[in-house]
């Protein structure tokens, strides 16, 4: 084999391999459970949430998860939307320590719900809404921690908290920032702006995609490239 042959077809493999690589980590970024958008106005009122549940294993499906809404700082007048195939149980708790509104004193709310009867596929994911009346405004973050369940029995725990400046744990539990708000139309301000920030963020996550997508052609058309300039240079 030339020096010339050798070299492109190396340098073909080298490229295919980067961008196969670099898709491959794509996807390992975001193959968690995830809260969207990711932060909300505090005391923000009569918002929904979004949680993103992808399933990772490669032979078994998703078939049940459960979501474990904090006690400590409660979400209020909490309603679940429907969806096709799946089956939603909603469990209330007594709060320790009720909460005052301005429609009276609460003294109950949703500390979990459990959906069941769907499948999320391998390499499929599937987003379960979650509306709410009122976010506390006495926390600067809210913790879901999370199970998932697959179709052969494994069970991922979505639970771990990383402490300020450590790095993400291994299985992080999905977290919901609640930023300072000083009036309710700030609040209403602040809550239009997350969700801008998500579909946003929706769009660069799909910009990255065919970013991605666009790279790994390309390096099979390098590939190709140089075969076809090295079958032309051997029959030459």
């Amino acid at each position: 084999m030339s020096s010339a042959r050798t070299t492109l077809c190396r340098a073909g493999v080298v490229t295919a391999l980067a961008a196969i690589g670099v898709l491959t980590a794509a996807g390992v970024a975001s193959s968690h459970v995830t809260v969207h958008p990711e932060s909300y106005a505090k005391g923000a009122t009569d918002g929904a949430l979004t949680f993103r549940v992808p399933s990772e294993s490669d032979t078994a499906s998703t078939t049940k998860v459960q979501l474990f809404l904090p006690t400590d700082h409660p979400l209020l007048g909490v309603l679940v939307s429907p969806h096709d195939g799946w089956t939603a149980k909603v469990t209330d708790t007594k709060l320790k320590t009720p909460v005052k509104t301005d429609d009276g004193t609460i003294t109950d709310a949703v500390s979990e719900i459990t959906w069941t009867g769907g499948k999320v596929g391998p390499g499929q994911y599937e987003d379960f809404d979650v509306a709410f009346g009122q976010l506390p405004d006495d926390t600067a973050q809210l913790t879901f921690k999370t199970l998932q369940t697959y179709s052969d029995g494994k069970v991922v725990r979505w639970i771990e908290e990383a402490a300020q400046g450590d790095e993400e744990p291994e299985n992080p539990a999905p977290v919901l920032k609640l930023t300072a708000s000083g009036s309710s139309a700030a609040a209403a301000s602040t809550t239009s702006k997350g969700s801008a920030e998500s579909a946003d963020s929706a769009s660069d996550s799909t910009a990255r995609g065919l970013g991605i997508g666009g790279l790994v052609v390309g390096a099979l058309g390098l590939a190709a490239a140089a075969f076809a300039v090295v079958r032309s240079r051997t029959s030459r």
